[in-house]
């Protein structure tokens, strides 16, 4: 199992990305941070909602420093051809990680073994591979880019403001809290 603050395992997989399929590794990412969006299948029905709505906002997590990488087991042959036919996929500028050999979705324990599928996951891996969040679906329960883009913002305004704590719901500009016995009790 992988775990908060620990390494986040490593892969180096085709991906197709700027309209070709080439390799690349979670350490091509070090120093942004990254955010591995596990999805079950292309050519299914929530999954293009998701990936529109992360391809809309691609240009927001690029100005957090943040690279988004899609992840499923399909091949990089597939991801093309939905690029190639879905209005919705063309949008996305980000690498679409193929695994069909379930290395990467083994490694972040999101494979569903009898379906050889991944679970919709999330992580949030900060800029020197550590895992920061990471967040668990049933498959028909899509997830919200908005709540994505408010826990790497958290994430990286504790990174930054060590000793500060981010309370439900936070977002930039929000009270924080600094942990201390004179909280005890009082919130």
């Amino acid at each position: 199992m992988v775990n908060i603050n620990e390494n986040a395992p490593e892969f180096t997989e085709d991906a197709f990305v700027d309209d070709e399929i080439k390799k690349i590794s979670l350490s091509d990412y070090k120093g942004k941070w990254t955010v591995l969006f596990f999805y079950p299948a292309d050519f299914t029905f929530v999954c293009p909602t998701e990936l529109g709505s992360l391809a809309d906002n691609y240009e927001k997590f690029k100005s957090l420093n943040a690279e988004v990488i899609s992840v499923s087991t399909d091949t990089a042959f597939v991801h093309k051809a939905w690029h190639d036919h879905s209005e919705t996929i063309k949008k996305i500028r980000f690498p679409m990680l193929a695994d069909p050999a379930r290395r990467v979705c083994k490694a972040y324990w999101t494979l569903i073994e009898d379906e050889g599928l991944s679970l919709r996951a999330t992580y949030i891996i900060d800029l020197e591979g550590k895992i920061k969040a990471f967040e668990f679906h049933d498959n028909s329960i899509g997830r919200s880019v908005e709540e994505l883009l408010r826990k790497l913002e958290a994430a990286q305004f504790v990174a930054k403001h060590k000793g500060q704590v981010c309370p439900m719901n936070w977002k930039p500009g929000s009270n924080t809290l600094k942990p201390g016995l004179d909280l005890v009790g009082k919130i």
